[in-house]
């Protein structure tokens, strides 16, 4: 079976990539009992994961082994978004009410409770980090505002910015936490966060989230189960988002855009990706990988045009080197090689 995987991906990519590239999808673990929203890679050899009934996985080899971790009285959560930092250091953050943002220090032997919400209105959606000091999470609007925690000292502490987003969110518009990844941070303060429903937005800040202005983001919306579902920046000003409606996965009408002006404006490529996608992520400067539940595709010019390479069902995806790390629903963890 993974023989015909490979083949028929190498098949589907050679006209397409060109006559000296190729892209292959091995699997490094199949039968995880926990459905894997949250992906962290660190570098080539430590690669962290994170997903349903409190499960936390960690490789410090690339994938080849894995270690499978529940933090101590937490075991019923889902970890739906994990920021690492090296193969000791991690934080995780859970879907739903009470929210919780636990951080190991010592590889996942132990975890330490830095905040807690027990607000019934509270629901966390996605975290990232400018470095290793100062971070950002941000969660579905209370009371029409959008949730915002900011930390400048590694995560030990997080403080409530919610009031620095002024901007009030429409009533049914909210964030997605299937990826952890409508948001994003670039350089010293820059944020994008993307949100979705009866209408979607990206919210920018270039201050580490003190000031923000907010951008119509033009893809599928209007329904709870519509929106943007993850975003990535290769710099500044080169963006991607992806979406749709969850509940159509197979569904491609306008749920793939990209922006050369730092999010201001989107366009749509003349060849969209073949369903709903959770997850995206640069590669390269022109090479994107656009994930989900229906399957993956490929774009080689930076999101203009794309391709279904793969008809696996992933929920996320992050570079690593000249390829990429997949995780997925039903327990998987596969790489994704670009080859020469």
């Amino acid at each position: 079976m993974r023989l015909f995987a490979k083949l028929a991906v190498f098949l589907t990519l050679f006209p397409f990539l060109g006559i000296a590239q190729t892209l292959v999808f091995v699997p490094l673990v199949t039968d995880a009992k926990t459905s894997m929203r949250g992906l962290a890679v660190v570098n080539q050899d430590v690669i962290w994961v994170s997903g349903s009934n409190g499960y936390v996985g960690k490789s410090v080899n690339g994938g080849k082994t894995w270690e499978w971790l529940q933090p101590k009285g937490y075991e019923t959560l889902d970890f739906r978004d994990i920021q690492a930092f090296d193969a000791d250091k991690a934080i995780i953050i859970n879907a739903g009410s009470p929210a919780y943002v636990l951080t190991t220090l010592d590889g996942g032997k132990t975890w330490r409770e830095n905040y807690k919400n027990t607000d019934t209105a509270i629901f966390l959606d996605g975290m990232d980090f400018w470095d290793p000091q100062n971070g950002i999470i941000f969660g579905d609007p209370i009371n029409g505002k959008m949730q915002l925690l900011r930390t400048t000292d590694g995560g030990s502490t997080w403080q409530n910015i919610s009031h620095q987003l002024t901007l009030p969110m429409q009533k049914g518009e909210a964030g997605f936490a299937a990826s952890g990844t409508t948001i994003k941070t670039y350089g010293k303060g820059k944020v994008w966060v993307a949100t979705g429903g009866v209408v979607s937005n990206i919210y920018q800040s270039h201050d580490y989230g003190n000031t923000w202005q907010v951008y119509a983001c033009p893809i599928i919306q209007g329904e709870a189960s519509t929106g943007t579902f993850s975003i990535d920046f290769f710099d500044t000003k080169k963006g991607v988002a992806v979406g749709g409606n969850y509940l159509k996965d197979k569904d491609n009408s306008n749920n793939v855009l990209y922006t050369t002006n730092g999010g201001k404006s989107w366009r749509k490529p003349s060849v969209p990706v073949s369903g709903y996608r959770s997850g995206v992520a640069y590669i390269t400067k022109n090479i994107c990988l656009a994930t989900g539940t229906s399957g993956t595709d490929i774009s080689t010019d930076g999101g203009k045009t794309w391709r279904n390479i793969s008809a696996l069902s992933f929920n996320a995806v992050k570079a690593l080197g000249n390829g990429a790390i997949l995780v997925g629903g039903k327990g998987q963890v596969y790489k994704a090689n670009i080859l020469p």
